[in-house]
């Protein structure tokens, strides 16, 4: 009785609802007749594609600043990057690579102002950072009208100027991770290439962790006034983590848009935040607390059940919209479900 209870609590109340809801969907759609094979190989997809994303919180909560509210800052490089890349012609691997080379020194810059901006609010750093996040959506609802983009499949047909809601990636570099070393088992197709890359870029961001800059990051987020005693400078730290959130969210738009397969501009990015920030707190992180397995098991969880959820309410009830509604319901629901679980956690 002692062994379960040691392993409950390991697991955490929150994650334990989560992971039997996943059970109860699953035996639902194969109730329903669903295909299984399927269902996996979408979920492998909306797990790398949605990886570096949620990955980008890392940096933030470790620095201090807590989760980053503020992700639609590093989403609105990243798709300038991608933007800019198609407008040159990039394609296959090689537009990829450009999307992400241009979006990173935007992001690095950008990263850098909203980074000063946190270290006047502090304490206040995720209501500000939604705030910030909502406000560059819109400047830039103008922005992607105003700018000089001329590639006849990202303008408006008729003005000839302005971009459009949406942006195929059919002939730059769309599905390029997801095609990269996929193999088929059985009906199963995983994306090698997207897996990969996702998890190569936490990686990085735990090779940065056990750097010396990382190690003194991570003292100035968990203790700010033993971190200056120690002679770290907490604000050059925060700000550095905010950076490399800002550059990660950059780089997870792109893979994100890749294998979507389109590029949303305008409101799209607008609530893109929520769904990372979720995934983290049901993987086990707090808003002061998160490792990269936190990361991983919680883009998995949150990912599955979205992936699952809407097949099963189309079954179940094909009348009308209602299945949309249905999918809204559970997709949000889980998100107010793990913020209401951001204030646990700490180890």
């Amino acid at each position: 009785m002692s062994n379960v209870k040691t392993i409950l609590k390991n697991i955490g109340a929150a994650r334990l609802i989560i992971i039997l809801f996943l059970f109860s969907l699953i035996i639902a759609a194969a109730g329903v007749g669903q295909s299984m094979s399927v269902l996996a190989s979408d979920s492998l997809v909306r797990f790398g594609m949605n990886l570096v994303l949620t990955l980008a919180m890392v940096p933030a909560v470790m620095s201090g600043t807590g989760m980053n509210f503020g992700l639609p800052v590093g989403i609105l490089c990243g798709i300038l990057g991608g933007l800019t890349s198609i407008e040159l012609g990039g394609t296959g691997m090689g537009g990829l690579v450009l999307a992400i080379a241009v979006a990173l020194p935007i992001s690095a810059v950008a990263g850098y102002l909203y980074g000063r901006l946190l270290n006047m609010v502090k304490g206040s750093e995720m209501m500000i950072g939604t705030y910030v996040g909502y406000s560059m959506v819109s400047i830039m609802c103008i922005g992607w009208l105003l700018m000089p983009f001329k590639n006849p499949s990202m303008v408006w047909p008729i003005a000839g100027r302005g971009l459009r809601t949406t942006i195929s990636m059919d002939s730059s570099f769309g599905s390029v991770l997801d095609k990269l070393w996929a193999f088929q088992i059985g009906g199963l197709t995983v994306p090698t290439g997207l897996i990969l890359f996702s998890l190569f870029m936490c990686l990085l961001v735990y090779l940065f962790t056990k750097s010396k800059t990382g190690i003194a990051m991570a003292a100035s987020g968990d203790n700010p006034r033993f971190a200056e005693a120690s002679g770290i400078s907490v604000n050059r730290s925060r700000i550095i983590g905010t950076m490399l959130s800002t550059m990660l969210a950059a780089v997870g738009i792109v893979v994100y848009a890749q294998s979507f397969g389109f590029m949303q501009l305008y409101q799209a990015p607008l609530n893109m935040a929520f769904a990372p920030v979720a995934a983290a707190l049901l993987g086990g992180a707090s808003t002061s607390k998160i490792k990269i397995s936190h990361v991983i098991i919680g883009t998995i969880l949150f990912q599955s059940l979205l992936t699952i959820a809407l097949p099963v309410a189309n079954v179940l009830m094909p009348e009308g919209n209602l299945s949309e509604v249905i999918r809204l319901i559970v997709s949000n629901g889980i998100i107010l479900f793990a913020l209401t679980q951001a204030g646990g956690g700490r180890e």
